[in-house]
């Protein structure tokens, strides 16, 4: 068995990170000695050189960056380890984050955390309400521990929750719908679009813009519910928020030839499932639970099959 330990690894990517043995032992917290020592043992122990001295630095050899770059999955690999042994020690979680993409049903989400409430009332729940990439990037951060989100991150399996789907919509005496005839993008193109801005902080996506002359955009859904029933724009705006008791009556699909309708999957995603503890998945279960039991989201699923 290798008597090569995690410990060396470590020391030999704070050298490489930090560029030598001082400012590596700076930052773990180690004599310089002993990591000096740690790593020209690794190399008698491999057989290979792993450092070569250039000016007052130092820098990985070629094999030295090969090997490195195996041991980060190693290191990576215990730290999770450890992570999951911390949650098991722990138990019960005291927090957990969750970014959910405004285009999930309200009312299902309502009643996923009330449930969830009835089963953990001392967890609490941090909720950030995203649009497209936003809620992706965070959870590529490690900043959620659940997302919701139409839009796939890389990396990450999901599973699917339920199809929304978007519709292009107007309030009923908006000029498109006093053409009283069916419309394509040209017709669009000559008037204001409302379009909900991705929360993304890097990269993000301009989805469902036609490219219309005026375009105002919003950071939220509501704001751009408040701005269609004023007359103000047209906006693709999805099936469960006009279905929602508080969505103003007066917004109406626009009679489009084609592509009038949009349909999105949206997936559940885990920043990490094996380490995620009981009250994380119990919130997972009640959302499930949740569109099992909204009609709303039903009839959307049932619409597209």
């Amino acid at each position: 068995m290798s008597k090569i330990t995690l410990s060396q690894w470590q020391m030999l990517a704070a050298v490489a990170d930090h560029g030598g043995f001082a400012r590596a032992a700076d930052v773990i917290h180690k004599s310089p000695s002993t990591i000096n020592h740690a790593v020209h043992k690794l190399e008698d122990q491999l057989g290979v050189k792993l450092l070569v001295v250039d000016g007052r630095q130092v820098r990985l050899s070629e094999a030295g960056g090969l090997l490195l770059r195996r041991a980060r999955q190693l290191l990576e690999g215990a730290e999770a380890l450890e992570n999951v042994a911390g949650s098991l020690a722990e138990g019960l979680e005291p927090e957990i984050s969750i970014a959910v993409d405004q285009i999930f049903p309200t009312d299902a989400l309502s009643k996923a955390l009330d449930g969830f409430s009835v089963r953990y009332p001392h967890t609490r729940i941090q909720l950030h309400e995203t649009v497209l990439k936003g809620g992706v990037e965070m959870l590529q951060a490690g900043e959620v521990d659940l997302l919701i989100s139409g839009v796939e991150p890389s990396g990450f399996l999901g599973e699917l929750l339920v199809t929304v789907r978007f519709i292009a919509v107007a309030h009923s005496a908006h000029a498109l719908h006093q053409l009283d005839r069916a419309l394509d993008l040209r017709d669009l193109h000559q008037h204001r679009q409302i379009v909900v801005r991705d929360s993304a902080r890097q990269n993000a996506m301009d989805s469902g813009w036609l490219k219309a002359e005026q375009r105002w955009t919003v950071s939220h859904v509501s704001t751009a519910l408040d701005m269609l029933s004023r007359g103000l724009g047209f906006c693709w705006v999805s099936e469960t928020r006009l279905n929602d008791d508080r969505s103003p009556a007066d917004i109406l699909p626009l009679p489009l030839k084609a592509g009038g309708i949009r349909e999105v999957p949206v997936r559940l995603y885990y920043l990490d499932m094996d380490s995620a503890g009981p009250a994380t998945r119990a919130l997972a279960e009640e959302l499930q639970k949740a569109l099992a039991g909204c009609n709303d989201c039903q009839d959307s699923n049932e619409n597209e099959s």
